[in-house]
């Protein structure tokens, strides 16, 4: 493949993962906000107690398993069919152990109705083991378009659907039924769009090599899905249910730019990065360009979020929800370093060294965990910013093997990230002194914006020039 046809699968794949990513969120984001208005954070710190169990209900099925397809270049069909039963079938068994666990949740957290919302809810993990496969060969391809239109379409509706419950008194329950009818609506497109059916049964060879590869990825995925979730489990046993609910606010708000970005950054960049795997030059190439500019993107809307972050939560939120806005403050921080963590695990799964993702993965949580422990005494507070400390101590340890195994280690990549960092500062600062001039909170939160993306864009042109024209060769990419 040369330079030039990757250039374009790679601007190609990066807009229509965009739009299924941002689509789906979108969407969901605006019913979120509903919700929010419409319940307390009480209400919402109650809904952020299960989320765990599905997300590790949700690593299991996929078990790695289609990381494993993507990057075997002689896959055949045995492969595909045994990826697809033994989905199933992990499907079925982890809804049976959160149906049989849902009473015990509920106990835990003295809320009866955790375990009904635990065992409705659950019906999604079963509906999404149906259609790993179907998914992954799309990645494989690079086609995200189909993706996206399914994505989009299986959001509208289900969004639809919860917000008429929503507005009918169902309260937290509209969001059960509109995550399992997203679901249902997302599985039945991808199998209408996918013509790919399994035709053998399940291969013994293919499943060890599957979950030779897979096994790791699972377990480093639990670890961090664990691990993104110990919180909320913290939060809400030794605090209260007002809290948790404003610190699920905060993160759920950062989350919307650096989790959607990481998201479209790793399903992107593994299959591309993948194709070069074995040209070392092209690979360091592509790998500091693709750093710099996920910088570029991410670092000034990290910042420019937590310098508008109190205008914004009481504008959207109404005042009720301020308390989540120092959260919010510090958890941008903590979260701008996410994207250059995916692009720097996505080179190890691409040089097929699981073995050391899963090495990395566990030394970071148990640091992450020592900074956790220390700082639950000290409040809510100090747990944000001891989530910072994670962040910047995870960057440190990511990059020790990346510059083992394509001479790009801690140092090049700082100096590749610090002038776009500190350009990024400089703005959230610009932002945040400016506003604190203004009374009204909808013209604080319009005035910061206007001059915080005219300063970014006017010093990228000064600083950062040679990123500023990679996006700009990126979006007029996407215009063709």
């Amino acid at each position: 493949m040369s330079d030039q046809t990757l250039k374009q699968k790679t601007t190609k794949g990066l807009f229509w993962s965009s739009v299924e990513r941002f689509s789906n969120q979108g969407v969901q984001f605006v019913f979120s906000i509903i919700l929010a208005r419409l319940l307390s954070p009480s209400d919402y710190g109650i809904i952020a107690m299960v989320t765990i169990f599905f997300a590790v209900a949700q690593s299991f099925v996929d078990s790695g398993f289609s990381n494993a397809l993507i990057r075997k270049t002689d896959r055949v069909e045995e492969d595909l069919s045994t990826c697809f039963y033994f989905n199933i079938g992990v499907g079925i068994i982890a809804y049976i152990v959160l149906f049989l666990i849902a009473p015990l949740v509920a106990s835990f957290y003295n809320q009866p109705i955790l375990s009904p919302i635990i065992r409705i809810t659950g019906l999604g993990v079963v509906l999404n083991s149906l259609c790993v496969v179907q998914q992954a060969l799309f990645t494989i391809k690079i086609d995200f378009k189909s993706q996206a239109k399914v994505t989009l379409s299986a959001t509208i509706i289900s969004g639809v659907v919860g917000v008429v419950l929503a507005y009918q008194g169902y309260g937290v329950w509209a969001l059960v039924w509109q995550g399992v009818v997203l679901s249902l609506v997302r599985m039945g497109l991808l199998w209408l769009m996918s013509k790919w059916r399994p035709t053998t049964g399940f291969s013994k060879s293919s499943f060890n090599y599957l979950f030779g590869y897979g096994s790791k990825l699972l377990a480093s995925g639990l670890l961090d899905t664990i691990y993104n979730n110990i919180y909320p489990i913290v939060i809400g046993k030794f605090y209260t249910p007002v809290q948790l609910g404003n610190y699920s606010r905060a993160l759920s708000f950062a989350q919307l730019p650096s989790s959607n970005i990481t998201s479209i950054l790793q399903r992107v960049t593994f299959p591309v990065l993948s194709t070069i795997q074995d040209d070392i030059p092209r690979l360091q190439a592509n790998y500091r360009r693709l750093l710099k500019l996920s910088a570029f993107i991410v670092f000034p809307l990290m910042t420019g979020l937590a310098a508008v972050a109190f205008p914004m939560i009481r504008i959207i939120l109404t005042p009720k929800w301020e308390g989540c806005s120092l959260y919010l403050q510090i958890i941008c921080f903590a979260l701008m370093l996410y994207p250059i963590h995916a692009i720097n695990l996505n080179l190890l799964q691409v040089k097929g060294r699981s073995d050391l993702f899963l090495r990395l993965e566990v030394i970071k949580k148990i640091v992450g965990v020592c900074i956790m422990c220390i700082t639950i005494p000290l409040g809510i507070t100090a747990m944000c910013i001891g989530m910072v400390a994670s962040s910047l101590i995870a960057l440190f340890i990511n990059t020790f093997y990346t510059g083992k195994l394509i001479d790009i280690g801690y140092l090049k990549q700082m100096r590749d990230l610090l002038p776009i960092f500190i350009n990024s500062l400089l703005m959230g600062g610009v932002v945040f002194i400016t506003i604190q001039f203004i009374m009204n909170d909808f013209f604080k939160l319009m005035v910061g914006g206007i001059i915080g993306g005219l300063y970014y864009l006017l010093s990228s042109y000064i600083f950062t020039r040679d990123e500023a024209a990679e996006l700009k060769v990126l979006l007029n990419g996407l215009k063709r």
